[in-house]
């Protein structure tokens, strides 16, 4: 008589054990940004809760991150397609550059800021053609603009800082609307107009589906060049946007003005990779990003800790960044 082998007993319970603390963990996981968000919220609110956590000071912190916000956006538009832009602090510190000097030069206030915008557009045009068509490397290619615009910014201001725009000009970054400043209204619009396009549109479907496979959306008919090309010129109109807003904020435009936001808009890019369980670039992730940023200068400036300190830390928040995205993709 043949014998059957018994199938053995199936440990239900310890599966399922091991299940949940699976999906805890995965939870945790993906929720670890939002929360080290509040956890910065509570720390600084218990150290002083009289100034940080008021009206005044959300206000004031939120007109600070608007401008990172903005670039921050900029940068994600093209780490959707699997890319990074290292020009785009100097392309808006470029483009408002070229709009002060214009002004101050005589031009009219609003073809001063066409030719702004145009200018950053266009570095985003000769990014996309080099990434996409030239088949350069972004990290070579960005790196060469950020460069080359970095002198041209000091060409258009001749090494000084530029006042005098008209005081009409003051309206995009000075005024407020219903108490709330513009520079945080004009981020709130950009990044809400990103989110749709990624969310919604074909071009957003086939941007993600060229930064999750180049390959397979290249066989499933996307032409790929063409797209990235078109996330660099996107990503590069914003950036001047931002620029402009940012020198109009400021009343004067320098050579440097936004060039330090490139790093801090790639660590915001990075850690909004973290939220979501696919690892790619998203808004709502980056603006958690740009939120945990800004909450730590925020709070540390109040608290009083040392600029020299707080550049320390800015340090180490962008290398955790860049360690939780690349654990984020190990794990996917």
């Amino acid at each position: 008589m043949a014998k059957t082998d018994t199938p053995q007993a199936v440990p239900v319970s310890t599966d399922r054990a091991t299940a949940d603390r699976t999906s805890i963990g995965q939870l945790f996981w993906q929720g670890g940004t939002v929360l080290a968000l509040v956890a910065l919220i509570a720390f600084f609110g218990v150290m002083r809760p009289d100034a940080f956590l008021t009206f005044a000071n959300l206000r004031n912190l939120l007109l600070q991150i608007a401008i990172l916000t903005i670039i921050a956006v900029a940068q994600t538009v093209v780490m959707v397609v699997g890319n990074f832009d290292l020009s785009v602090g100097t392309n808006a510190t470029l483009s408002g550059a070229t709009a002060a000097a214009l002004m101050v030069g005589g031009t009219s206030m609003p073809v001063a800021i066409a030719i702004g915008l145009l200018v950053g557009t266009l570095v985003g045009v000769a990014n996309g053609i080099l990434v996409a068509f030239a088949g350069l490397s972004a990290l070579v290619a960005t790196l060469a603009s950020m460069t080359t615009i970095g002198g041209l910014a000091f060409l258009v201001t001749d090494g000084t800082t530029l006042y005098g725009m008209p005081e009409a000009f003051g309206w995009f970054g000075q005024s407020r609307h219903l108490g709330i400043p513009m520079p945080v209204i004009f981020a709130a619009v950009i990044a809400l107009v990103i989110w749709l396009v990624l969310r919604f549109s074909t071009t957003g479907r086939r941007w993600y589906a060229v930064g999750g496979s180049a390959e397979v959306a290249r066989l499933s008919g996307i032409n790929v060049r063409w797209m990235r090309f078109f996330a660099f010129t996107v990503a590069g109109s914003v950036a001047a946007l931002g620029g402009i807003i940012l020198v109009s904020r400021l009343g004067s435009a320098s050579a440097t003005s936004a060039n330090n936001y490139m790093m801090l808009a790639v660590a915001a890019a990075l850690l909004g990779m973290t939220v979501l369980k696919s690892g790619q670039a998203n808004i709502g992730g980056t603006l958690v990003g740009v939120a945990i940023i800004g909450v730590m200068s925020n709070g540390l400036n109040i608290i009083g800790v040392n600029t020299y300190y707080q550049q320390v830390l800015t340090g180490l928040i962008i290398v955790a960044a860049v360690l939780l995205s690349a654990l984020k993709t190990c794990s996917r």
